[in-house]
């Protein structure tokens, strides 16, 4: 028997669920708006979760320093109050229109029918970069990002990797972990040199020129239990391991989004003040998007996407009025 794909019907439909995203799903909701917000990983965050959500942030209003992951949950916390839909995990993979709206389908079949689809996918869709030895324990005892920090409690685990994720990794999982082996193929490090101080400084095993050999264990199982090395020098070694995080970054690109006839400029989507792309319906804020002066921060990004929804809102009914107010004041 043929499965029908599920149709999802929305007022605005966001694709990418980073901070951009995320503060969109809010204010559609303080718009009234009933909201779907897409992305292709796992979990909702983009690039700060899954490259450094220990990692601090200091750069966005009001908030002197913030730990990704913190702020993250904020962001979450916040679109909440409104009820957001998420279906994460999911790439969004074709953009058609149907009566003038905008129609979205994703890898898995299903279908997201909306009356504006906002595009706040960052710098593209991050593809990890892929370990070149032990593939085949990828979903077991690999991984190439941690979502949860204290999955590694009491664990042996070994870094690969030598920018600012692997060592906010080590750094982050050295109190938490049995044991934390950091492996870099170089001799120096790309990563903050104040992160790598402290990682210097702690109780981080360190292996600087030097690659991954093989990952030996029960692999029917996916029990690790030890990880070869081999330097430079042709010296091999032998390290403890229950989990390798393979941290090498990772190839973003703008994947299926380049297919959809937006009008480009490069790799980013070209917008008017309004965050209006060259489709009918179809909005872009943030990172994704390109204009004359634009500065790629986060808070630029907020104003942005802050501008699009209160146009959407506007498209979907003529009868509002652009500025809403604040949200200061209600009772």
């Amino acid at each position: 028997m043929t499965m029908q794909p599920s149709v999802v019907t929305t007022d605005v439909a966001i694709v990418g669920a980073g901070p951009t995203g995320l503060y969109g799903a809010y204010y559609a909701g303080f718009r009234g708006l009933e909201t779907v917000v897409i992305d292709a990983l796992p979990q909702a965050g983009g690039q700060v979760m899954a490259l450094y959500p220990e990692k601090q942030i200091r750069d966005v209003a009001a908030l002197p320093s913030i730990r990704g992951r913190d702020f993250v949950a904020n962001l979450v916390e916040q679109a909440g109050a409104f009820s957001p839909t998420y279906l994460l995990g999911k790439q969004t993979v074709e953009l058609t229109h149907e009566d003038g709206l905008p129609v979205l389908t994703l890898d898995d079949g299903t279908i997201v029918r909306a009356g504006a689809v906002v595009l706040t996918a960052g710098i593209g869709t991050p593809t990890p970069r892929a370990i070149e030895t032990g593939t085949e324990w990828l979903g077991s005892a690999l991984s190439y990002f941690v979502i949860d920090p204290t999955v590694h409690a009491d664990q042996d685990v070994v870094i690969v990797g030598g920018g600012d994720s692997a060592l906010d990794w080590a750094d982050a999982l050295a109190s938490i972990a049995r044991s934390v082996t950091l492996v870099h193929r170089r001799a120096t490090f790309r990563g903050h040199a104040a992160t790598l101080e402290r990682v210097r400084s702690g109780k981080v095993a360190i292996h600087t020129d030097t690659e991954v050999l093989s990952l030996i264990g029960d692999l029917e199982s996916g029990s690790l239990s030890k990880v070869a090395l081999r330097a430079k020098s042709g010296e091999e070694t032998v390290v403890a391991a229950d989990h390798v995080i393979a941290a090498l970054g990772f190839i973003s690109n703008l994947g299926p989004i380049r297919d959809w006839n937006l009008e480009l400029r490069g790799r980013s989507i070209a917008v008017d003040r309004s965050g209006r792309t060259n489709l009918p319906r179809v909005y872009a804020a943030g990172d994704v998007t390109d204009y004359d002066g634009k500065v790629k921060l986060m808070s630029v990004g907020f104003g942005e996407v802050a501008t699009a929804m209160n146009h959407v809102a506007v498209d979907l009914d003529p009868d509002l009025v652009l500025f809403p107010g604040h949200s200061t004041d209600g009772a």
